[in-house]
């Protein structure tokens, strides 16, 4: 007799069995607990995390001891989930981003009378998505777990409902949203009528037989294939031209939100990127590696060059996370324009996986800062009230100088190992010509990224009151400061684990 679903499928999907069962509880606790104990559903939250990631490590210890009786203990579901080093490696950053994003939120929606249970449920719910994306070898998979990612974010953009910016964001992101995803999966149909199959190691195996049937050729219906289902991720990943979504939805979305936003929906929408591309339609690299080249100089030239002009800090730190994707679009183009296992291809690989796990800690510690700023009559996303900061809050001024400096690729901080592992893999790969654009660009952002030191430094506090922080907020900001000095002091380590990600160690 057949099983649908083995001990395997089990084991495998723990974590995010786990994360659904909290976030449903959670919305059943928020029922029954009075106004002054709503902060108990935040406790809950990152209990539920911390039981994910033991998850997580109960997967690897399995994997660990079938290794050792010759046994590969990955697949789940019919071969539409797989559980390799990159799908764990992904999982703990969502899972870190996650738990520093509720430790952010908890103050936050207390002063914006928002505090409401639901809030948590959908960060976990959001984080079944991006799990279901990092882990997915089948594309149908990978569009629900989109699809979950990208209605949790949506309700979580305009979770302040008296807040006509939030109103006015979470519709903008709802309406291009939604577009997008209808393209994507308009590229998805067609990759599933070119191969007959949604498995992405089909996919790859069938359209490497048609392009060398037709000596090296690219069929017509596979350019347009690949095209529309680029435009969907590189929507996902806030990619110029297709990024009008995100600084809007930046600025209305609550401000922890937003960290929340910029370092785990991003990482997701990176780990579908690379699946896709590297695992699904490597064969047409020929095709959109040009492509990407395009996109990654409009990216850095438009991000740079909008970032100089904001006065919104939220908006600022918008696009300087699209430059940042322009960034990572080099570790791509570099990869994909070698073969595997040359230099370029395994240092473009692991540029892009450190400069997430990086991005995580100094980008959400950013956020952390600024949603610190947010008081009952002060919103706190303008570089005026940033202003005079080290008078008011010295500790919080220090750490966001040193997020600052990290984001730049100042070294000895975490930022610049990102940005150094890209730069070698294009000169690796031969790409002088970006890799000189690319640090043209990073003078750039040092500019727009120096305008905020020198408001918190060198500016008058309208506000000469001390800073209130919460404990919540000390935790994150700690943690985030501690992970980018270290990874930055002492990164060996943390590059073995990447290259460990990327099944080679």
């Amino acid at each position: 007799m057949q099983q649908y679903f083995t001990g395997t499928d089990y084991l495998l999907s723990l974590p995010i069995v786990m994360l659904t069962v909290f976030a449903l509880g959670i919305l059943l606790i928020d029922l029954l607990i009075p106004p002054e104990w709503k902060w108990t559903n935040a406790v809950t939250t990152f209990i539920g995390v911390l039981f994910s990631a033991s998850g997580v490590l109960k997967i690897q210890y399995a994997q660990f001891e079938a290794a050792k009786t010759g046994r590969a203990l990955e697949v789940a579901f019919a071969h539409s989930m797989v559980l390799d080093h990159f799908s764990i490696y992904f999982y703990y950053l969502f899972l870190a981003g996650a738990g520093l994003s509720i430790l952010m939120s908890v103050r936050y929606l207390e002063i914006e009378h928002e505090n409401h249970g639901e809030f948590y449920s959908l960060i976990l719910f959001s984080v079944v998505g991006m799990m279901c994306m990092a882990s997915s070898f089948d594309i149908v998979l990978t569009f629900i777990g989109l699809e979950l990612m990208a209605i949790s974010t949506y309700v979580l953009v305009g979770f302040l409902r008296t807040d006509r910016r939030s109103n006015e964001a979470a519709l903008k992101y709802l309406l291009l949203g939604a577009f997008s995803s209808g393209i994507f999966a308009y590229g998805l149909s067609l990759l599933y009528g070119l191969t007959g199959s949604t498995d992405l190691t089909v996919i790859r195996q069938v359209l490497t037989q048609q392009v060398a049937q037709n000596a090296n050729h690219v069929s017509p219906i596979a350019v347009i294939a690949l095209l529309t289902t680029a435009t969907g991720l590189f929507f996902k990943i806030a990619a110029i031209p297709f990024h009008q979504w995100l600084p809007d939805a930046y600025e209305g979305a609550p401000t922890s939100v937003t960290g929340f936003m910029s370092v785990a929906v991003k990482a997701a929408a990176w780990a579908m990127l690379l699946r896709i591309f590297l695992w699904g339609l490597y064969p047409l690299r020929t095709v959109y590696v040009p492509l990407l080249i395009f996109v990654s100089i409009i990216t850095m030239t438009g991000a740079n060059l909008a970032a100089l002009t904001q006065n919104n800090l939220k908006r600022l730190l918008a696009y300087s996370s699209i430059a940042h994707v322009g960034y990572m679009l080099l570790g791509l183009i570099a990869l994909a324009s070698v073969q595997y296992p040359a230099p370029a291809f395994l240092d473009g690989f692991r540029g892009i996986l450190l400069y997430l796990l990086v991005y995580t800690f100094m980008n959400l510690g950013a956020f952390a800062v600024v949603t610190s700023l947010r008081q009952r009559n002060v919103i706190g996303d303008e570089i005026d009230d940033i202003a005079g900061l080290f008078s008011r809050a010295p500790t919080e001024a220090v750490l966001m100088l040193i997020f600052l400096l990290s984001l730049a690729g100042i070294p000895p901080l975490a930022g610049f190992y990102g940005k150094y592992f890209i730069f070698l893999s294009l000169m690796e790969s031969g790409h002088y010509v970006l890799a000189s654009l690319a640090v043209l660009y990073a003078v750039f952002g040092l500019y727009y990224y120096m305008r905020i030191a020198n408001a918190m430094f060198m500016s008058e506090a309208m506000d000469k009151g001390r800073l209130p922080i919460s404990v919540g907020m000390r935790v994150a900001l700690g943690i985030t400061a501690f992970a980018t000095v270290v990874i930055g002091v002492f990164p060996e380590r943390f590059i073995r684990v990447v290259t460990w990600s990327m099944g080679l160690g």
